[in-house]
């Protein structure tokens, strides 16, 4: 009957189909108007949530915001510790494609990369930051770029008529929050029922900071909670979009600081206006977003929203707007020096699967680090490792790491169950260690080159330039140091031959492989031994360790001792650290 109708009355066909193309006309509209945009961001935080499905939590706050917003199930900072992390946020620049990736560093950002607070203030917002900073750069006015950076900085203080951009940060969940511990009898989660992960020991101190962590979770929620609430009563819900978001994850050991789950994902949750349906991703309001996010998508998406053309030369993905792109097939991350402990890895996370490369294999994961040691929990866990007291996974912390490391998150969430060298599991494998160098290549990766070689050989040109230039034969040197990692015999010529390089990243590659080596390097003591006369003073303290690994305790000692007269800094902290690590007191 209806095929009839519609038959007999062409009329009445045309008129279904102008208000059809008018109803998609105004369900995609854009108003005139740009969107208000409120970052609530807290620090230290894994999703430890009820509406990431975590029991434990209490946190009714967020879990009311993921209800009526989108909840991004796979969402990773890029770097597992603060300052690289809110860097690489800022640029929309990977920290370690600018030489910005250890923790903490003041090297200057390019003039080529700017700020997201220049291109919103550009587009006509009135930005706002409260407080933290933190971007790990140097000569740089951090608070220029906004129109307020204070602890008085407030949305509520633009100009009427102009569309806001504010951010509020908290320090609730921070890492801070375990080094005074608070009374059992005043904890609201119970030590003895807390959720331990299986690398850590139940000692009484360990369950006690996962518990107080916990309380310190519901805090952070609470003032969420605080501030949407602000939001509504200044009668704003309607025209704002609301994004929250922990910096990075953690915070008991083994996760901040780490390239695991435990230390890169986060929570992440986006809540829009139906005024503004048209950004709105495919699932429906209240749902569940599985798209691979990063830090590195926050500026173009930004760019996005706000009808900005997005640069070629930022990094990420934009996620939302009218510039969104295809899903990513991976998430990137990388770690480097952790305040006054060199290490150097790099991850990569698809939907299923983390790949972990690790470029100083000869460290053990639980480094000594004076701040994260400010926690009973971890001098619990080494005590209890020292005392025999730790079963295999809990041990494995307190041992030199895996060249790479494999994880199925789906079946292996704690990450544990180390897959690289399970034959099931070679494709993977060989797939995401290929994505891992693609990335460090196409990104310039500035790690490859070590920091303070990287110091010499830059001068004052920012690293971002100076990686871009004719000097940097990147290629020559990843690929140095995929093959110097791999610890393998067979390639004891051509790392002879890398200690010959007239590139002293290369050199440096040579060095730590044959340091890798151990004592299978013995044929090449006499290079090792040319080498404590590099002109890089990273070349001397690796060759130093290999060749007091190796038996050549005096030349050693006199070349790590030349190094701790270097004028660059961060020469002596390499040669410091490895005499801490060697063991070594008699230097004076």
């Amino acid at each position: 009957m209806k095929s009839k109708i519609l038959k007999g009355s062409p009329a009445l066909v045309i008129i279904i189909i102008l208000i059809a193309i008018l109803y998609q006309r105004n369900k995609d509209k854009i108003p005139d108007e740009l969107p208000n945009i409120l970052w609530l961001t807290s620090e230290d935080n894994s999703p430890f949530l009820g509406c990431y499905g975590d029991e434990f939590a209490t946190t009714p706050n967020l879990d009311k915001l993921a209800a009526e917003g989108f909840l991004y199930t796979h969402a990773y900072a890029n770097a597992p510790v603060c300052a690289p992390t809110r860097n690489t946020i800022l640029t929309g620049v990977y920290a370690c494609s600018g030489g910005n990736e250890n923790m903490r560093s003041n090297y200057p950002k390019s003039e080529i990369v700017k700020t997201y607070p220049e291109y919103l203030r550009q587009a006509g917002y009135y930005c706002t930051n409260n407080v933290k900073t933190d971007y790990n750069l140097g000569n740089f006015d951090d608070k220029s770029i906004w129109d307020d950076c204070s602890n008085k900085a407030h949305y509520k203080n633009r100009p009427e008529g102009k569309p806001f951009f504010a951010v509020f940060n908290t320090t609730i969940s921070h890492e801070s929050c375990l080094h005074n511990s608070i009374p059992k009898e005043d904890l609201r989660h119970s030590p003895e029922e807390v959720p331990l992960p299986p690398y850590h020991p139940a000692t009484p101190e360990m369950k006690h900071d996962w518990a107080q962590y916990y309380d310190k979770m519901e805090d952070m929620d609470t003032w969420v909670g605080e501030k949407l609430k602000e939001l509504e009563q200044a009668g704003l819900l309607e025209n704002t979009i609301v994004f929250y978001y922990g910096d990075h994850g953690g915070v008991l050991a083994r996760s901040k600081r780490y390239v695991y789950e435990t230390g890169t994902r986060v929570p992440f949750i986006i809540r829009i206006p139906k005024k503004y349906k048209y950004l709105f991703p495919e699932e429906k309001v209240g749902s569940k977003v599985n798209r691979l996010v990063s830090f590195v998508d926050l500026v173009p998406t930004l760019l996005s929203i706000t009808g900005t053309q997005i640069p070629e030369y930022l990094q990420g993905n934009a996620f939302l707007g009218k510039q969104k792109t295809p899903d990513p097939v991976y998430a990137f991350m990388f770690r480097g020096r952790m305040d006054e402990r060199f290490d150097m890895s790099r991850a990569v996370r698809d939907q299923r699967f983390r790949y972990i490369r690790n470029y100083m294999p000869y460290r053990i994961y639980g480094q000594h680090l004076e701040y994260l040691w400010k926690a009973p929990s971890i001098g619990s866990w080494e005590q209890a490792f020292l005392n025999g007291e730790c079963n295999e996974i809990q041990s494995a912390f307190w041992k030199t790491k895996p060249v790479e490391e494999l994880y199925d998150t789906e079946n292996d969430p704690w990450e544990v169950n180390n897959l690289a060298t399970d034959l099931n599991y070679t494709d993977v494998l060989e797939r995401m260690r290929a994505a891992n160098k693609d990335w460090v290549t196409k990104i310039y990766d500035a790690g490859f080159i070590p920091e303070a070689d990287r110091v010499d050989r830059a001068g004052e040109m920012p690293v971002y330039d100076y990686m871009r230039s004719v000097n940097v034969k990147l290629n020559e040197i990843i690929n140095a140091a995929e093959i110097a990692t791999l610890g393998q015999t067979s390639n004891l010529e051509t790392l002879k031959n890398y200690l010959k390089s007239n590139d002293s990243a290369v050199r440096y590659w040579g060095a730590t492989g044959l340091l890798i080596l151990g004592n299978q390097a013995e044929p090449a003591i006499d290079e090792l031994k040319a080498a404590t006369s590099d002109k890089s003073a990273n070349v001397v303290a690796v060759a130093a360790e290999a060749l007091y690994n190796l038996g050549e305790k005096d030349t050693a000692n006199k070349a790590l001792l030349a190094v701790l007269k270097n004028r660059n800094e961060m020469a002596r902290c390499h040669a410091l650290n490895v005499i801490d690590c060697i063991g070594e007191n008699s230097l004076k």
